[in-house]
């Protein structure tokens, strides 16, 4: 990769961590979603998942226990959590090719330190009113960010493939001048 694809990747770990930050310094009532999921109309999201019952650090949701705002709420915020992973473990992957440029090492490094990132965001959250830190969430997190490596090294590794079969196609033809 380009040092300046790096460069992009790396600069795009940097914006979903400040994110992150961001997202974990708000209370809960900064970042409630239930007041505007009430006053709108998500009858047909509701409905959908209306018979779903998630059981998510020893506590179930549904829409019959949480009503059907907090539940979709939920479903947001765990799926931001996992997106937000997704994308950081993804990133930081590709941004540090030129740094660990065999992808053995690269993987290992890159899982551990947005697993580590998880954690301390989870205790930042500890820090913050109405917030609670969750080793469930660092769990999700977690996972979110190694589905985002792997993706990425699949691509990267099909990438590579390609690349290396078009040399190797193009060398016979060479041959042949």
């Amino acid at each position: 990769m380009s040092r300046r694809g790096e460069r992009l990747f790396l600069g795009l770990t940097l914006m979903v961590m400040l994110i992150l930050f961001i997202s974990s310094a708000m209370t809960y009532s900064q970042q409630t979603l239930v007041p505007t999921l009430n006053g709108h109309r998500f009858d047909w999201l509701a409905s959908w998942v209306k018979d779903w019952s998630v059981t998510y650090a020893g506590r179930t949701h549904s829409v019959q226990v949480d009503g059907s705002a907090a539940f979709i709420e939920f479903l947001l915020r765990k799926t931001a959590h996992f997106g937000s992973y997704l994308l950081l473990g993804g990133f930081a992957y590709l941004g540090l090719s030129r740094q660990l440029p065999r992808p053995v090492f690269r993987l290992p490094v890159t899982w551990l330190a947005t697993t580590g990132y998880a954690a301390t965001d989870e205790f930042h959250q500890s820090l913050t009113g109405e917030r609670s830190p969750l080793i469930q969430d660092v769990m999700l997190d977690a996972t979110g960010a190694l589905c985002g490596i792997l993706l990425c090294a699949l691509i990267w590794a099909l990438v590579q493939q390609r690349r290396q079969r078009r040399q190797g196609l193009a060398q016979p033809m060479r041959r042949l001048k």
